[in-house]
């Protein structure tokens, strides 16, 4: 977790477009830097701010991503937060505190928001929208439902990019390294119209090569196959972002901008029967085999466009800011989900067929406008009030080739799925004293979701088998609200407690109708959270030290499992308790030394005696080894066995996570400075599904990465060697279940970075 560059404040009340992130260690001459967040959608101090977050400074984030990563780097850097994904870069599911979705569902709804530079991405795919020329990363921690534009039971991971400025000036960093990556990423800009007009030109550019083998030899579904090197698991990312800031007078400001995204790579890949009965070790799995016979490879590709309009004026007693957003998107994801094994369970000779699965977003469309109106920051008495509309909508295809031989054209479904929203918030703090101060805010939001089936999954001779609904419409109006209380002990130290209320709308699951079945449903599930927390420097400014201690309810909380028939299902458990904590040391004993330690712990537990969930199973037969109470139960389609999960905890949740920061910077004679930086996690049992198994879980997956390099006396050049997943752990990051299928973090990454700026 690098240091992040103070951020000065601009008319709206945002960080200042000529804010820049500096390449330099966090630490100065003086002690620590002060960090700038907008968690309360002001500019304020990190260490004035009520509730917990971290700030990741856009320097650290491109050091993460130097070999090729991308959003899911942030994964184990940050206390509480978990992030993974089964579907490939274009489908990150991110965790705070324990709280997330399993589900690879395309119209799944997370309880973790992405909000980059103010605007709310809501869709699985638009959170995959690349991290580049970025200033800051904020995560928030908590139920978020009053001031951000969609209610979070989790928390928030806001990003902000690098803004026009008043002058020219630029930055850039490109990599190259092991598997043919190579990555860069650049920003450029300056005033166009002094004081008047400034833009900012950012992109980014990734490429991997494929570096996984195709084994599978014979005649699939898909087509004859001949082993193949080099088949699979590279990746092209190319994206653009255009800035013009607008200043027509001292109390004005318009920043408009336009992005744009191409992407080709491969989904995700699966290792089948890399889980051995009664064991989760890995180790003899090759990471870069596969015998896949049906996905052509496993291919995806979107594409994505957005534009904003940021728009304020400073009145004096309140400034006013009118947000409006727009995102499309469209492109595909195919896989074969059952880890390309098909062959081995053939029919009259012939590859079943069962594991080809695609997805498609023929179109989505994605409106949000927020209008916000606030009083100047500073005051004993602070306030703002607004209001949100979110509209989006989509046309997706999906295609699921189950127990069938060869290729069924009737065999897919297209859904049209749309979700509105309406909101109206308030928020205000008082100083009761010079050394306390009271927040409370709450929002009401209406959330309606409509999934309608527009093409049903019909048999080979296109006869329509289905008999569920075509057409379901769930709505809720719901509060949210926090208070919390800052009390500042001394200038050095702060103590705060807040309680907080949210809740996520009722949620459709429509991918049930490939596979013939009705769809699935949630109601919505609310969250009630405390947390109290210390914030510090000491030792002369030396030494950062922040902690947070927190337990949540969630009632009806939205669960994914599969029927009886093994489809994907949506249901409520009756509620989920956790409790944990964070804490987050940043410490600079001396000037050339900057050490960061983040800590985080959590026990989390699923409460319904009733609720039971469907346990791996092939062939009517168990694959794994289920460590909850089972009872077995006929279908038409052989025994299925249902899992009971009371006292479970959540999937993805990791019981602790520790991560570590090192930097040594070294002054040389000529004035120039040796550096060698070095970071690490580590995480704790994580279960990946809802019931436990002796199979399906994670314990003590660790990564590091280093970099050594040097600075030129001016700071404006760097160049550096870099390693990334430095001892090459092969981490099991989830599963398919019925296949005792394995996925894998990515491979080492040794090579090359040049960094540079100028102003």
């Amino acid at each position: 977790m690098g240091g992040v560059a103070a951020a000065q404040t601009g008319p709206a009340g945002a960080p200042d477009p000529a804010a820049t992130q500096s390449a330099a260690p966090a630490g100065n001459e003086d002690g620590l830097q002060e960090i700038t967040v907008t968690a309360e959608r002001r500019s304020e101090n990190l260490q004035r701010v009520p509730l917990s977050v971290t700030a990741v400074s856009g320097q650290s984030m491109r050091d993460y991503m130097a070999g090729g990563e991308d959003i899911l780097a942030l994964s184990g850097r940050v206390p509480g937060l978990y992030a993974e994904t089964t579907t490939g870069r274009i489908f990150p599911r991110f965790y705070i505190r324990g709280l997330g979705n399993v589900d690879f569902y395309l119209g799944a709804s997370q309880p973790v928001s992405i909000i980059q530079d103010d605007i709310v991405l809501e869709h699985v795919v638009l959170k995959s929208n690349p991290v580049f020329d970025v200033n800051q990363i904020e995560v928030l921690r908590g139920p978020q439902g009053s001031l951000f534009g969609r209610n979070t039971t989790a928390g928030i991971i806001k990003f902000d990019t690098i803004r026009p400025s008043q002058t020219f000036q630029g930055r850039g960093q490109a990599s190259v390294g092991s598997y043919g990556s190579n990555s860069f990423d650049m920003g450029v800009g300056g005033p166009i119209a002094r004081d008047l007009v400034a833009f900012r030109l950012s992109a980014l550019i990734q490429h991997r090569d494929n570096w996984v083998d195709n084994r599978f030899a014979g005649v699939s579904a898909d087509r004859t196959n001949t082993p193949r090197k080099d088949a699979m698991g590279g990746f092209d990312e190319r994206d653009v972002r255009l800035q013009l800031l607008l200043t027509p007078t001292d109390r004005a400001s318009v920043l408009v901008s336009g992005h744009a995204r191409w992407y080709d790579g491969t989904s995700t890949l699966f290792h089948r029967g890399a889980l051995k009965l009664g064991s989760n070790d890995v180790s003899a799995e090759p990471r870069g085999v596969v015998a896949y016979d049906e996905g052509q490879d496993n291919p995806q590709s979107y594409q994505t466009r957005g534009w904003s309009v940021n728009a304020s004026y400073d009145f004096g007693p309140a400034i006013l800011t009118a947000i409006s957003g727009y995102e499309t998107t469209k492109g595909y994801s195919r896989g074969d989900t059952d880890g390309g094994a098909g062959a081995l369970y053939p029919v009259n000779g012939v590859a079943n067929g069962f594991g080809l699965s695609q997805g498609q977003v023929r179109d989505l469309d994605q409106y949000t406008q927020e209008l916000r109106l606030a009083s100047p920051s500073g005051g004993r008495f602070t306030w703002q009030l607004g209001g949100f509309y979110f509209n989006s909508a989509d046309l997706t295809d999906f295609y699921q080739r189950a127990f069938l031989i060869g290729a069924n054209p009737n065999n897919w479904v297209r859904l049209r799925n749309t979700n509105t929203s309406w909101a109206g918030f308030a928020q205000a703090s008082y100083k009761l004293l010079d050394s306390l101060t009271i927040t409370a805010g709450g929002r009401v939001t209406e959330d309606t979701k409509r999934t309608r089936l527009l093409k049903t999954a019909n048999s080979a001779t296109n006869a329509v088998t289905y008999r569920g609904r075509t057409d379901v419409r769930l709505s809720d109006t719901q509060p949210s609200w926090d208070v919390s209380a800052l009390w500042q002990v001394n200038p050095a130290n702060s103590v705060y407690a807040r309680v907080a209320r949210g809740f996520r709308g009722p949620t459709i699951q429509g991918r049930s109708a490939v596979f013939n079945s009705d769809f699935s449903t949630a109601d919505s599930e609310t969250i009630v959270s405390y947390e109290v927390g210390t914030k510090s420097n000491l030792i002369g400014n030396t030494l950062r030290f922040n902690t947070a201690l927190f337990t949540y309810t969630v009632d009806d909380i939205q669960l994914n499992g599969n029927d009886t028939d093994g489809n994907g299902v949506l249901f409520n458990a009756n509620k989920a308790r956790a409790y944990g904590m964070e804490a987050e040391l940043a410490w600079q004993p001396r000037r050339e030394l900057t050490v960061s330690l983040g800590a985080s712990a959590l026990h989390s537990e699923i409460k319904d005696r009733n609720a039971e969930a469907q346990v791996c199973a092939l062939n009517g037969q168990m694959t794994c080894t289920v460590l909850n109470p089972v009872r077995r139960v006929a279908t038409a389609f052989g025994p299925v066995y249902l899992a009971k999960i009371d006292g479970n905890p959540l999937p993805n949740a990791p019981k602790y996570n520790l991560d570590a920061t090192v930097r040594w910077d070294q002054p040389l004679a000529n004035g120039g400075t040796l550096f060698a930086a070095t970071d690490w996690n580590i995480q704790g049992y994580t279960n990946f599904v809802l019931y436990r198994t002796k199979e399906f879980y994670a314990n003590g997956n660790f990564e590091g990465g280093v970099k050594v390099g040097y600075r030129t006396p001016d700071d404006n050049l760097e160049l550096a060697v870099f390693a990334r997943n430095v001892t090459n752990e092969k981490n099991l990051k989830g599963v398919i279940e019925n296949y005792n299928a394995a996925v894998f973090n990515d491979p080492r990454i040794i090579g090359v970075s040049l960094g540079g700026k100028f102003r």
